[in-house]
C-alpha cells in the first residue's frame, strides 16, 4: 500500500532515473515534481531554479499555491518582476524527499510492495540539488542565472554553490543560514509523532495517518514563524485569529506526511556548507528579516565574514518587516527592489 501524494495542479513529474545517494545505495527511478514559467532560450542558459522551504512545495510562487506554504512569492516571480519571466525560464522544483510528488516515503517501494515508510533511505543536502540538476539536465538547462530560495530553500541554495559552483551567475539564499539551525531536533519530532495512536511502528499509512499530530506541529511551527504578526492587521480578534491558525495547520496536515519532516530533518542534521565557501564561484546575495526568530540579523555578520573572506562577491538584504521567518513572501515589497537589482546585473545569456 502506498500513501497518495499530493499532486498541486500544473505539476509535472520529471523522471529523472536511478539517483546514486552520497550515504550509499540507490534510489530507483526518482521523479521530481515541478512547475516552471517562461521560456528557456536557445541553448538553455536563461533558467532560474526556485527552491522552496522545508514544509511548503514547489507551488511557492504561484499565484494561488495549493498546501500551506512560508508566504507565496507570487508578487517575485512572473512577468515584468524581480525574476522576471520574460527574460528568465524559473524551475520551481519540489525537493526530493518532500511530500507534493516528488519521490519521498509515501512512494512505493519495489523492493516491499508498499511504501518506503520509515525504511527510506538517508539522503543529504547534496542528494537533493543532485537531483535538482538532473531534472534541470533533462529540461534541457544547461547554465542557471540564479538559485533562489527561502528557509530550507536557501540551504540548498548555498550547497548548489559548493556542489556545482561553474553551474550559475547568481545565489539568493532567503531567511535562511549556511547551516542548520540549533533549534533542529529530528529525535525529538519523530518522539512526538510516536505517541500518536496510529503511528504504528512508522507504518502510519495503514493506519489511517497521524493528521491531528501533524496539525500540532503545525500549529506551533506557523506561530513560531510569526503568522500572528502577519494575520492581526485583517483579523484584530485573537479568537478568529486562532481559528485561521487552526483551519491553515489542518489543511497542511492533510496534505504534508511526517516522515518528510523526519527525511529532510535528518538530511540537514550536521549540515555546513561554511567551510566550503571557497567553492562558491556565483555572485551572493543574502537577505534576513529583522524579527525572524528562526534566523536572526545576527547571523548576517559572521556569515558575510566568512563569505568575504572565502573571496566570494556576496552582498547583504535586510527585510524591515514585523512578520518574522515568513516576510520574504508576505512582505515581498519591501526586499523586491533588492532582489531585482541583483537579477538584473546578472550576465544576459
Amino acid at each position: 500500500m502506498t500513501h497518495p501524494q499530493t499532486l498541486p495542479a500544473g505539476t509535472v513529474l520529471g523522471q529523472i532515473g536511478d539517483l546514486a545517494l552520497e550515504k550509499g545505495g540507490e534510489l530507483p527511478n526518482v521523479r521530481l515534481a515541478h512547475v516552471t514559467y517562461g521560456r528557456l532560450a536557445p541553448g538553455g542558459r536563461n533558467a532560474v531554479l526556485l527552491t522552496h522551504g522545508y514544509t511548503s512545495s514547489h507551488m511557492m510562487a504561484h499565484p494561488n499555491p495549493s498546501g500551506a506554504s512560508e508566504g507565496s512569492w507570487a508578487e517575485l516571480v512572473g512577468p515584468g518582476k524581480p525574476i522576471d519571466t520574460d527574460r528568465f525560464f524559473v524551475v520551481s522544483s519540489n525537493m526530493l524527499g518532500s511530500a507534493y510528488g516528488s519521490t519521498a516515503a509515501s512512494s512505493f517501494n519495489p523492493a516491499s510492495g508498499h511504501a518506503y515508510g520509515p525504511d527510506f533511505p538517508a539522503i543529504t543536502l547534496t542528494d537533493i540539488v543532485t537531483a535538482q540538476k538532473k531534472l534541470l539536465d533533462l529540461l534541457g538547462v544547461r547554465h542557471l542565472a540564479a538559485v533562489v530560495g527561502p528557509s530550507y530553500g536557501g540551504f540548498q541554495a548555498f550547497q548548489w554553490g559548493v556542489t556545482f559552483p561553474d553551474f550559475m551567475d547568481g545565489l539568493v539564499p532567503v531567511v535562511t543560514a549556511p547551516r542548520r539551525p540549533n533549534e533542529s531536533n529530528v529525535e525529538a519530532l519523530q518522539a512526538r509523532m510516536a505517541r500518536d495512536p496510529n503511528w504504528n511502528g512508522g507504518h502510519y499509512y495503514e493506519a489511517g495517518g497521524i493528521h491531528a499530530t501533524m496539525a500540532d506541529i503545525r500549529e506551533e511551527t506557523l506561530r513560531r514563524y510569526g503568522i500572528e504578526a502577519e494575520l492581526a492587521p485583517r483579523l484584530p480578534d485573537k479568537a478568529a485569529r486562532d481559528t485561521a491558525i487552526r483551519a491553515t495547520a489542518e489543511a497542511w496536515a492533510r496534505a504534508f506526511d511526517g516522515h518528510a519532516l523526519l527525511v529532510l530533518g535528518r538530511a540537514m542534521q550536521g549540515w555546513d556548507a561554511t567551510p566550503h565557501f571557497g567553492r562558491i564561484k556565483a555572485r551572493l546575495l543574502y537577505v534576513l528579516s529583522r524579527t525572524d526568530a528562526l534566523f536572526p540579523p545576527s547571523l548576517a555578520p559572521g556569515v558575510m565574514a566568512d563569505l568575504k573572506a572565502a573571496g566570494v562577491d556576496a552582498a547583504y538584504a535586510e527585510i524591515d518587516s514585523e512578520h518574522g521567518h515568513l516576510a520574504s513572501g508576505t512582505d515581498a515589497a519591501k526586499w523586491a527592489a533588492s532582489l531585482r537589482r541583483f537579477m538584473d546585473a546578472l550576465p544576459q545569456r
